[in-house]
Parts: structure tokens; C-alpha cells; sequence
């Protein structure tokens, strides 16, 4: 019988919401409203990739060594040069590297002697289409421009 009038009463749900509500003071509560503040990222956070340039002249630091591209275990970045006649160095012509099958270990970075290649505390990396997923020369230079809302 008291099992009976537990459930009609419904003194099971009653104690739980009582426990919920309890433990639901709104001081405790600490949400992010993403997109007007941006949340704070880990120190060591690997996150979009940037190909660095100099400063001072603005040319790219790499030096087309390609050692990035054997570091990676997923084979997603791709390097090419061609040896400038004149001065008989490499040239970055085109550099590539693939976001959508990255798993943002750091292996390029820490292989790459001149520092060219580095992981950002960029995590915005979506996008609409999987060729958006792969990055150009032009792309990693200027870094990943997320859309800022404004409210």
C-alpha cells in the first residue's frame, strides 16, 4: 500500500526536483555567451595551423625543406619548390595543408628548424564545404578569419 501511494503522489519525482533545485543556485552557474565573449583557450591549446612570415620584409619564413610534410603521420601537407637560378635557394611555390583530416598533434611544427609553421589558439575551423577544409599558401599566412557577431 505505502509503495502504492509513493507513485500516485509521485514522492520519487518530488525528491529528485528537490535535489536539482537545490543544487541549482544561480551564483554556481558560469556560462559562456560564445559568440559576444570569447571563451578562454589553454595556454597549450593546437589549434588552426599559420605559416609565419617575416616582419620586415613580409616573405615567408619557410624554406621549403619539406620536413613537415614527413613528420606528419597523416600525409595532409604537401610542399613544393622550385631552386631559384640566381640566388640558389628552394622557393615555396605552393603549400598545402589539409584541416579537415588534421589531428592538430604538433609534429610539423616541432620538425620545422626555421619556426614557419605553427599551431594557433584559433579553434574556429568550420566551414560550409570540405574544400574550404583545405588551406592554401595565401589561407595559412593570413590566418582563419571567423565572423564576429556583434549584439
Amino acid at each position: 500500500m505505502r509503495k502504492f501511494l509513493r507513485t500516485v503522489f509521485l514522492v520519487d519525482l518530488i525528491q529528485g526536483l528537490r535535489v536539482t533545485l537545490r543544487s541549482s543556485n544561480p551564483k554556481n552557474i558560469c556560462t559562456e555567451q560564445y559568440p559576444a565573449e570569447r571563451p578562454k583557450v589553454a595556454e597549450r591549446y593546437r589549434g588552426a595551423p599559420r605559416l609565419n612570415t617575416n616582419p620586415e620584409t613580409g616573405e615567408t619564413l619557410c624554406i621549403a625543406c619539406d620536413l613537415c610534410a614527413k613528420a606528419c603521420p597523416e600525409s595532409l601537407i604537401v610542399v613544393s619548390s622550385e631552386r631559384n637560378e640566381q640566388t640558389r635557394r628552394k622557393e615555396l611555390t605552393t603549400f598545402t595543408y589539409d584541416t579537415s583530416r588534421c589531428m592538430f598533434c604538433g609534429l610539423c611544427e616541432d620538425a620545422c628548424p626555421v619556426d614557419a609553421l605553427e599551431l594557433t589558439q584559433d579553434f574556429e575551423l568550420a566551414s560550409y564545404s570540405r574544400e574550404g577544409a583545405i588551406w592554401d599558401r595565401q589561407m595559412l599566412e593570413e590566418g582563419p578569419r571567423p565572423k564576429r557577431y556583434k549584439f
